[in-house]
């Protein structure tokens, strides 16, 4: 990114004095700062790691506010809302995490060098304050998040990584949130690190987020399956029942011929980093 591209942008943006969505909605205030890191520093997914790290006082800023919302007033803003927050807080505080080790170099050979992984308790044991809570990532995604009973929101989160969700350039907002979420999901077929279909060989192999959160996927999902796949597992009826509308039509005329085995690929967790000519 051209930084006088990006101070440009920032300068019509606050003379604008409101960003304004591919719908016309406009963002909170609370999280225009997110907003605008994300536009300015994500492409397709990846981050400018280098980029971000040497003007991040937006994203440290928007981390800011998060910690100072009275816990009572999020607790009753609507659903949407509440979504919105934490998805955003999540891939905030993600961001934080590799900026606080970037370039990261790690020495665990069970990870790629740069991954957030190679990051000591990066999920499940850095804490982080956000309305009054003290909570982890995984916390975020587990407590905060999933008893919302949306499965979409586990495919929404960027993890930091090449194989989760792709992270969107723009804040999650409760007026645009079930579009967004409907677009993580149509972006299923299109991204071999989340859905890989083999019509020659019978099989779909599918992205491990499914089984690490099967539970939660089944019961959104599985009841929502066409008829023919009664005698399938819970989460084969649940992913069936989110890809089928996406696919081309190829792609579904196998699937719907119901002879497929599913699987589940290896999780890519390279850092989707575009620094330097992106992911390596």
């Amino acid at each position: 990114m051209n930084r006088a591209r990006a101070l440009v942008l920032v300068l019509l943006t606050v003379l604008s004095g409101a960003v304004a969505s591919p719908a016309g909605a406009q963002v909170p205030e609370l999280h225009r700062p997110l907003d605008e890191v994300l536009d300015l520093y994500v492409r397709d997914g990846l981050v400018y790691y280098r980029a971000l790290r040497s003007e991040r006082g937006r994203l440290d800023a928007y981390l800011g506010a998060l910690e100072r919302l009275p816990r009572q007033t999020v607790d009753a803003w609507p659903r949407q809302e509440q979504i919105a927050l934490w998805l955003n807080a999540y891939n905030a505080l993600v961001l934080k995490t590799v900026l606080g080790r970037y370039p990261i170099t790690g020495k665990s050979a069970e990870y790629p060098r740069n991954s957030i992984r190679q990051i000591s308790g990066a999920f499940d044991r850095a804490e982080h304050r956000v309305a009054e809570r003290t909570l982890t990532l995984d916390q975020i995604e587990l407590e905060m998040l999933a008893p919302f009973g949306d499965p979409r929101v586990t495919l929404a989160l960027g993890r930091g990584s090449v194989g989760g969700g792709r992270l969107r350039s723009e804040a999650f907002t409760a007026g645009r949130l079930e579009t967004q979420l409907q677009q993580v999901v149509a972006e299923l077929p299109t991204r071999r690190e989340l859905l890989r279909i083999d019509a020659a060989a019978g099989e779909i192999s599918v992205t491990p987020l499914f089984s690490w959160r099967e539970a939660l996927f089944a019961g959104a999902y599985a009841d929502k399956a066409d008829p023919r796949f009664a005698d399938r597992s819970p989460i084969e009826r649940a992913i069936v029942a989110l890809i089928v509308p996406h696919l081309l039509p190829g792609e579904r005329t196998f699937v719907l011929e119901n002879r497929f085995r599913v699987g589940f690929h290896e999780y890519d967790w390279r850092l989707n980093d575009l620094t330097g000519g992106g992911v390596r």
